[in-house]
């Protein structure tokens, strides 16, 4: 059986946007410190996140952010839907934010997680990320996972 592949689309339009907010219908932000409105991804943007919607064959399935800032690539991603968590789809994601980092040649990784995403714990591990003690966000439920490229 031929694995499916996803695609990461780079979201540049307004409309693309309103499409990656719309796919919340069937999933929910990992970062309770980001709300998931499409005003709030508008801010996100603002702020040089680049959002790429997570596509299989045509559907939608998650939402991945990074950014460069001093050098270092910081990354996030929204759970995937439901129906395809646990098909390794998380370890295509987190294959994208390494191969992203090899090919803007930075030398760290950054990767966003809630506090209570144990699934994301493991998954983060068994990349080589190494957990910090720093958290972020409101109430502090915002893990930092910092890996060398």
């Amino acid at each position: 059986m031929k694995a499916v592949e996803l695609n990461f689309v780079p979201v540049t339009k307004k409309n693309h946007v309103k499409d990656v907010f719309d796919f919340n219908i069937d999933a929910f932000s990992d970062s309770p410190d980001f709300k998931w409105t499409l005003d709030d991804i508008k801010n996100e943007l603002k702020d040089g996140w680049m959002l790429y919607s997570v596509n299989l064959n045509e559907e939608i399935i998650a939402a991945a952010f990074y950014k460069i800032e001093n050098g270092t690539l910081h990354c996030k991603n929204t759970s995937i839907k439901m129906q395809y968590q646990g098909s390794g789809y998380s370890h295509r994601i987190m294959d994208f934010f390494e191969q992203m980092a090899k090919q803007l040649k930075v030398k760290k990784m950054v990767h966003y997680c809630a506090i209570d995403n144990f699934r994301q714990y493991s998954l983060n591990e068994s990349h080589g990320y190494i957990k910090t003690d720093r958290k972020l966000g409101k109430g502090g439920h915002t893990t930092e996972w910092i890996k060398s490229t």
